[in-house]
């Protein structure tokens, strides 16, 4: 997890919501759905991205909530 924000990844048959480069996470929950609510809580609460990674580990969708470091043009 090299991107700074909130990340919602797998953790075995649970799901865990873990800052970017944190050794423990913030919670783990029994469904993405709500490891995704808590992590959004915390990222607009932090102004950080959120990220949401596949069962693959990869991430598929993001949210910005703050310093986007990429803003959409004009």
């Amino acid at each position: 997890m090299a991107v700074d924000g909130q990340h919602v990844v797998p953790k075995g048959k649970k799901w865990s919501v873990r800052r970017a480069g944190a050794s423990k996470a913030s919670g783990v929950f029994e469904t993405q759905k709500e490891a995704i609510r808590k992590a959004r809580e915390i990222a607009k609460k932090q102004k950080t991205e959120l990220y949401i990674h596949g069962r693959d580990g990869r991430i598929r969708d993001r949210d910005s909530y703050g310093n986007d470091p990429h803003p959409p043009k004009g």
